[in-house]
């Protein structure tokens, strides 16, 4: 599919919004928002060139980046980098031996050769980082979710521009054809009006991940390091690698997790930049440990122009069935959406406006009351069904995200996942957290000022404070309002 089809379909009025939540831009629209200075033309790679790239972050998402990117004949594997030094040291063994492997980020920043940077680091190490590689002149791939609260995603942005870099987001469904076609065509009308939304995800980790006491962290991991910006705290095996992101010092559980990747549909098919409203309810009710974040989920969003959300979430039961990952309802009919591609099912017809559902017997009614419908009697439907499979198969696209990515870094266009779209999903996940932390209740939102009207306690909750130095690194890029973060 031509990287410019999707718009091909959607009226002038959405193109705008289309352009801010990250559908890729024309290249007349490139002129406008991606110039270059001369030192950065020096340093534009030919169409025949190959990108160089740096790998901070070594893990399980990260391994799934360094075989995509790896199959690119136009990239080379460059550096790695973790804070367990062995994952790194790994990474190259099994990647690429020529490459360089170290334990502190800022090695791979300070390499003048490597023109970009893929983050698949613990969440509250993203936005610093990014901020960091597109001051030192790199373009970044940087995973899901991209922040740990609602203002780093401003500050990310804010970089991005200033220092013109491509910033993609893991959110690899936007460059999936089917939920490209989904988003931008058929949710905007073949539906009828879009009135509800469900998402969500189930599992059983019971009993849990246990208690383990605080000790000495293993030979090769830089505790410190890793903890990086956030808090300080004594090293915890549960705190530590994949189970970080059960601890809020470090991650916001599954609702920012798989949160951000079906929020960030929903943003994009409603052609908003957030909820009106929120309101989110859940603990850790089952898994016996000493993690924090809820095993069980239920947030309600409130959108502009009418429809709701939930969004639910099962770590301690999949009760024998499923949430689907995405089920858009409208006025015509549904639509299930997934990595597996999309199906749409029209609704009934009545025949007639006040029509009342068939009976053995119809009661007594005047007139000019309802009719009743006759059994059998049929009813056409408002749509016709419609399905599409997937693009691809990997890791719901993960691959064609990566051409996405290296294809942008040459042109200097926005990729399929822009920073700013990423932040408006990613912030939306953060709400519920919020709402969920300060008892449930409803929280209203501005969209376009990014703060609660008349609620100080859930505004304070917006920005995070940075453990030194990491403060003083943050104050030095200057960047808009950053409160009590430095």
């Amino acid at each position: 599919m031509p990287e410019d089809a999707p718009n091909a379909t959607v009226s002038q009025s959405a193109k705008g919004l289309d352009q801010i939540v990250h559908m890729p831009s024309s290249r007349r629209a490139l002129l406008g928002v991606g110039a270059m200075s001369a030192a950065s033309y020096e340093r534009v790679l030919g169409s025949n060139d190959r990108v160089q790239m740096g790998f901070i972050g070594c893990g399980i998402i990260a391994r799934w980046h360094l075989a995509d990117f790896k199959a690119l004949a136009d990239v080379d594997i460059a550096a790695t980098c973790d804070a367990y030094l062995p994952r790194a040291e790994q990474c190259v063994a099994d990647f690429n031996p020529r490459a360089k492997a170290c334990q502190d980020f800022r090695r791979v920043l300070e390499n003048k050769d490597i023109q970009a940077v893929c983050i698949s680091t613990p969440s509250h190490w993203h936005a610093l980082m990014t901020i960091m590689a597109c001051a030192a002149g790199k373009d970044v791939y940087v995973e899901k979710p991209m922040t740990v609260c609602v203002k780093e995603g401003r500050w990310m942005i804010e970089a991005a521009r200033r220092y013109k870099r491509v910033v993609q987001v893991g959110t690899q469904q936007r460059s999936g054809a089917h939920y490209q076609k989904a988003a931008t065509e058929l949710l905007r009308g073949y539906l009828g009006k879009i009135v509800s939304i469900r998402s969500g995800s189930v599992r059983n980790c019971m009993p849990g991940f246990g208690k383990p006491p605080d000790s000495a962290p293993p030979p090769g991991l830089d505790w410190d390091l890793f903890v990086g910006p956030a808090p300080k705290r004594p090293y915890n095996v549960n705190r530590g690698l994949y189970n970080f992101r059960w601890f809020w010092d470090y991650d916001g559980g599954q609702q920012t997790n798989m949160g951000a990747h079906e929020m960030d549909i929903v943003l994009w098919a409603l052609q908003v930049k957030g909820p009106t409203a929120v309101c989110s309810f859940g603990g850790r009710y089952a898994l016996q440990d000493n993690c924090e974040v809820p095993d069980t989920q239920d947030s309600l969003f409130e959108f502009p122009g009418g429809c709701t959300a939930v969004f639910s979430y099962r770590e301690a039961s999949s009760g024998g069935g499923r949430i689907p990952v995405l089920w858009f309802y409208g006025s015509k009919g549904g639509m299930e959406l997934s990595r597996a591609g999309y199906r749409v099912y029209g609704d009934a017809r009545m025949p007639k406006s006040g029509h009342i559902p068939a009976a053995d017997k119809q009661p007594a009614i005047p007139p000019d009351g309802p009719r009743q419908l006759a059994r059998g009697e049929k009813r056409e439907p408002w749509i016709e069904p419609l399905e599409m499979g997937p693009s691809s198969t990997r890791y719901g696209g993960m691959d064609i995200h990566a051409r996405n990515f290296v294809d942008c870094i040459k042109s200097r266009q926005r990729p399929n996942a822009d920073v700013e779209g990423g932040h408006y999903a990613t912030a939306a996940c953060h709400l519920a957290n919020i709402s969920l932390r300060l008892g449930g209740r409803k929280l209203r939102w501005d969209a376009e000022k990014e703060d609660f009207p008349d609620d100080r306690e859930a505004s304070a909750m917006l920005v995070r404070p940075y453990r030194p130095p990491w403060d003083k690194e943050l104050r030095s890029f200057k960047l808009g309002d950053r409160s009590s973060a430095a």
